[in-house]
């Protein structure tokens, strides 16, 4: 674990808040936040599917408190962080679907930003607090569709609603930091992932869940944009950089608050059909086929330059593309056969620690 750059002691009865803790990412993130030893406190909606990360290895019991609220509710946010006394705040609360983002607009726009703000000013009133760090995505940038690798000093943007709400998550996150807490206690970061892929994704119109319900009841999986080009990468890769980022923010003297990108190495950005030629080798009943009918703006190519990360944190991806979808399979093959779902996880995260 130490080789990973991860400190157990650090971790160790540390007062830990974390939204959207009833979602895939941060659900992973809670587990090993736990395992390290930590205090976990969560605030975030139901989880939003009825078969989930939290619910299938009773995510629940693993908190000092789960509140069940929206991020929205100013009031009822800072009640909950003030009971949890902080000393780091991971804010992943989101509406995190391109495709919903066109249905509902402003509900994207009223979570991903609203929201953050919300976060950012309970957070002010919490004096406990040492670091934040708000997870946003990949798609913040001002994609121009090429093969070039964005820093975090790229210029930010998004086509579409979710992407453009991200973008301005990057910017309420700036103004804050500048604003109130640059002469504080307080440091306050952004990270930005790649495609994120691992077991208990249940999540609707994301390619792995997608594929998994499609074996499950027997359909040919409909796709739309089979040759898009994606940085995809296995949870615990960014969970892991976020973990570590946290470490720094806190520890040294230097200040971390600053935008960091985690992706993966550029040879693991494959096309979708990429992905699902794939699996398909494993899973001889899967089928899919080119749907032409959804036609909403999506990113054709988007990789990552995380050489910051690298230099700067000492993290570096872990597992390859392939292994990272040997290990998402083998979580949902193992649901599938009915075995101890938490005990699974953890073994998963053990065998990521030791890798």
């Amino acid at each position: 674990m130490e080789n990973l750059g991860l400190i157990k002691s650090f971790w160790r009865d540390r007062s830990v808040f974390i939204t959207g803790h009833t979602g895939f990412k941060g659900g992973w993130l809670a587990l090993w936040l736990s395992k390290l030893g930590a205090n976990i406190y969560g605030y975030s909606m139901k989880a939003p599917t009825s078969v989930n990360f939290y619910d299938s290895i009773s995510l629940k019991n693993r908190f000092q408190v789960s509140t069940i609220g929206n991020i929205l509710d100013l009031k009822k946010l800072e009640a909950s962080m003030r009971v949890a006394k902080p000393s780091i705040i991971f804010h992943l609360a989101a509406q995190s679907l391109v495709s919903r983002s066109y249905n509902d607009p402003i509900e994207t726009f009223d979570t991903n930003v609203i929201g953050t703000a919300n976060v950012f000013q309970a957070a002010r009133q919490i004096e406990t607090v040492e670091a934040i760090i708000n997870i946003t995505t990949d798609k913040c940038y001002d994609n121009q569709e090429s093969n070039y690798l964005y820093k975090e000093d790229d210029r930010l943007g998004g086509y579409d609603p979710y992407s453009s709400s991200k973008a301005c998550s990057e910017l309420l996150t700036s103004a804050f930091r500048n604003s109130f807490f640059k002469k504080t206690k307080v440091k306050l970061a952004s990270v930005r992932a790649g495609n994120v892929i691992g077991g208990g994704d249940w999540a609707i119109d994301r390619l792995i869940p997608d594929f998994f319900r499609s074996i499950e009841n027997n359909d040919i999986l409909k796709i739309r944009s089979p040759n898009s080009i994606r940085p995809w990468q296995h949870v615990f890769e960014p969970l892991s950089g976020y973990l570590i980022l946290a470490q720094k923010m806190v520890i040294n003297n230097e200040d971390f608050g600053e935008a960091w990108n985690f992706g993966p190495e550029e040879s693991d950005c494959k096309s979708v059909s990429w992905i699902l030629n794939l699996l398909q080798k494993k899973f001889k009943k899967a089928r899919w086929q080119y749907n032409s009918s959804e036609k909403f703006h999506e990113s054709n190519v988007l990789k990552l330059d995380s050489s910051k990360a690298k230099s700067k944190l000492g993290w570096v991806p872990r597992w390859s593309l392939e292994t990272a979808i040997k290990k998402t399979s083998e979580w949902y093959e193992a649901r599938n056969c009915n075995e101890m779902m938490e005990e699974f996880s953890l073994k998963q995260l053990q065998e990521y620690e030791i890798s």
